[in-house]
């Protein structure tokens, strides 16, 4: 059956209705297509954008995505959340509830959960699909980021059509943050240093990106040298260090750990 059957299946059961640009986004380009040997799991229900929970117990973090958060302790949704969500349900139901699984590298995070990437019955990426409709945000964290590069293209398809997140910009100045949690965030480069804690490369406005010891090798010392005085897009999750029980002088309020190339760029 084709991917179009399938989502007209799927709304004709009542699943979600799925608007045309979607459809449209989602059938030009097929992202981080499957590999040959896949194992199927079968879907119990899907908890937000970017987590399902299995029949056999195991919730799945998917993998190279960031969906917007659904409010908790009071909280709103984020704009997008339940659209992600609903779109996420969508594609399970267009796989008969069944999808393709495959473990990252590292298998589990700190809650628990499986990492894994999530292929529909029609073999495409559904993070991926997701990305490419503007209802996430790409994120490589290693060790899993072996779909770098083929993720980064589905959400830039987004963003050059203004899909969803992207309908307004949601790239944050410094300035802008306000707690902890996932941003991109946008700024300039006041110092790139090295200690024994890594590499630190410090923004104008209290903002500093650290890439811990052990994983500097797998960015490009040259790049980095030069990022002193441009402008740079990083993405990751922020922490609020004032929160540690106050700061040291002259320390930026906000940390965003990097853990892969991928997580930064210089814009100009």
């Amino acid at each position: 059956m084709g991917f179009c059957q399938l989502l007209k299946k799927a709304s004709l059961a009542g699943a979600f209705f799925v608007p045309a640009i979607w459809l449209s986004v989602a059938q030009a380009q097929v992202f981080c297509p499957a590999p040959a040997a896949l194992a199927r799991v079968e879907v119990q229900r899907v908890v937000d954008g970017d987590t399902v929970r299995l029949k056999d117990g195991r919730s799945v973090r998917m993998i190279g995505i960031n969906t917007p958060e659904t409010g908790r302790k009071g909280r709103p949704d984020e704009p997008f959340a339940v659209a992600a969500r609903q779109r996420l349900q969508a594609l399970v139901d267009a796989s008969g509830g069944r999808v393709g699984l495959v473990p990252g590298r590292e298998r589990k995070d700190h809650y628990g959960r499986t990492l894994a990437h999530l292929y529909g019955a029609n073999g495409e990426n559904l993070e991926a699909q997701l990305l490419a409709e503007g209802l996430g945000f790409q994120v490589g964290v290693a060790p899993n980021v072996d779909l770098v590069t083929c993720q980064q293209a589905a959400e830039n398809r987004a963003r050059k059509a203004r899909l969803g997140l992207w309908r307004q910009s949601p790239v944050k100045t410094v300035a802008q943050l306000k707690r902890s949690g996932f941003a991109v965030v946008s700024g300039r480069v006041s110092k790139v240093k090295r200690n024994r804690g890594g590499v630190w490369i410090e923004l104008q406005g209290s903002l500093v990106l650290r890439i811990a010891p052990a994983l500097a090798s797998q960015f490009d010392a040259a790049t980095l040298n030069g990022l002193q005085g441009r402008t740079i897009e990083a993405r990751g999750w922020v922490q609020d260090r004032s929160r540690r029980g106050g700061l040291k002088n002259g320390q930026a309020r906000w940390l965003l750990p990097l853990t892969d190339p991928g997580m930064l760029k210089s814009t100009r």
